[in-house]
């Protein structure tokens, strides 16, 4: 079972339990819902133009793509321009297909289990600084030995030129 929709001047093949990245879309609840349904797959083999359809959808992430550098060059000219751009996105868990009277939906995702914390353990700066401070000795006890074997280990005298 999968239908393809369009939005954002894109066309997507969706099956229910998919996450797709879409353009920016509007967002009532945490709901996304795609109207323009082109054609839909009851079964394997079978395509049908439903009449009436609708893709609802979970939201799962919203943010920013990857940074893409824009840069325009005139050789010879002396013109350079660069330019970054960050595409926004959001990321939608499809949860049913709907259309002529029929209804597909995604199974539930089970709820995820917060990990109880316990009552003397440190924050992660804590504990980043005192695994710092534990190998700290060894780094300065290495630098010692270092600074001892450049001191024992003189240079040559120079020697005399000839004329």
């Amino acid at each position: 079972m999968y239908a393809v929709i369009r939005t954002g001047g894109k066309q997507y093949r969706v099956a229910p339990g998919d996450v797709i990245r879409v353009e920016k879309a509007p967002v009532e609840d945490g709901r996304v819902q795609f109207s323009d349904v082109l054609a839909v797959s009851p079964a394997d083999g079978a395509i049908a133009k439903p009449s009436q359809g609708r893709v609802v959808g979970q939201v799962v992430e919203e943010g920013r793509a990857d940074k893409i550098l824009v840069f325009h060059y005139k050789r010879k000219k002396q013109y350079k321009k660069l330019r970054g751009h960050r595409q926004p996105f959001t990321a939608v868990r499809i949860t049913e297909i709907a259309f002529d009277g029929q209804s597909f939906a995604a199974p539930e995702l089970p709820a995820k289990e917060k990990k109880a914390k316990p009552a003397h353990a440190k924050p992660a700066k804590a504990e980043a600084a005192d695994a710092e401070a534990e190998a700290a000795p060894h780094k300065a006890a290495a630098h010692k030995k270092s600074a001892a074997k450049k001191k024992a280990h003189k240079a040559a005298p120079k020697k005399k030129a000839k004329k």
